[in-house]
């Protein structure tokens, strides 16, 4: 008799928080236009009106930082991943309010979009600013920067596409130099002068008052090792 398979662990706990009344009506009328389904492979000739550099935010909370480089930088094109609907539907409100029409969003697993919506070679860009720490030794396993994720992030990159991480837990950030140190497909690189820069957002300034030091770490996608499709 088989073993049933083992679940995958997951980096992210749905707390659903308060949703208001206004995000719900903008998740409800909203979705057509910045929303996409995680059934069906994205196609950015299609998904978007022209063929610009497409930068993918993992884990982009209440839209903070997606919003303000979609507004500075319009000159390219943008997706955000989160699986808390009151951050997505806030940030419908914002993408509706400042007429944008360079973003799209995926309310799902990132792990689960990136290995069935996009397809190798897709992106050029990948930010995972501020993802959860999970402080505790014995919940370092759901880290989101693991040998495995990183793989997957390495074969949707372009080549020379670049990871851009934010952390300001010092043992994380040591964490993310290991595992990307051991991936052969990426090659670190300064972040000072990335276009479009991270914006500040709400946990960075909160880990500034605690006294965190925030860090920046940057990468790029080496072509002649990175990773294919099993």
């Amino acid at each position: 008799m088989k073993s049933p398979p083992r679940r995958r662990i997951r980096s992210f706990v749905r707390r659903e928080g308060r949703l208001t009344p206004g995000q719900e009506r903008a998740l409800e009328n909203l979705w057509p236009r910045y929303g996409l389904s995680p059934d069906r492979i994205l196609t950015p000739e299609t998904t978007f009106s022209r063929p610009v550099p497409l930068i993918l935010e993992i884990g982009f909370g209440n839209g903070e930082s997606l919003l303000q480089m979609a507004v500075q930088y319009p000159e390219f094109n943008y997706l955000g991943i989160e699986v808390h609907r009151p951050g997505v539907g806030r940030l419908f409100l914002e993408l509706s309010e400042h007429h944008l029409d360079n973003v799209r969003v995926y309310h799902a697993d990132a792990v689960e979009v990136l290995q069935s919506c996009l397809t190798e070679g897709t992106l050029d860009r990948i930010n995972i600013f501020f993802p959860d720490p999970w402080p505790k030794k014995r919940h370092h396993k759901r880290r989101l920067i693991q040998p495995d994720f990183v793989a997957l992030l390495a074969n949707r990159l372009k080549s020379g596409g670049l990871l851009h991480l934010a952390t300001d837990w010092p043992d994380y950030a040591e964490h993310m130099r290991t595992v990307l140190a051991a991936s052969p497909a990426f090659q670190a690189t300064e972040p000072d002068r990335l276009i479009p820069p991270r914006p500040p957002t709400k946990y960075e300034r909160r880990g500034r008052r605690l006294g965190h030091p925030v860090q920046d770490l940057a990468y790029l996608a080496c072509e002649s090792k990175r990773p294919k499709d099993r």
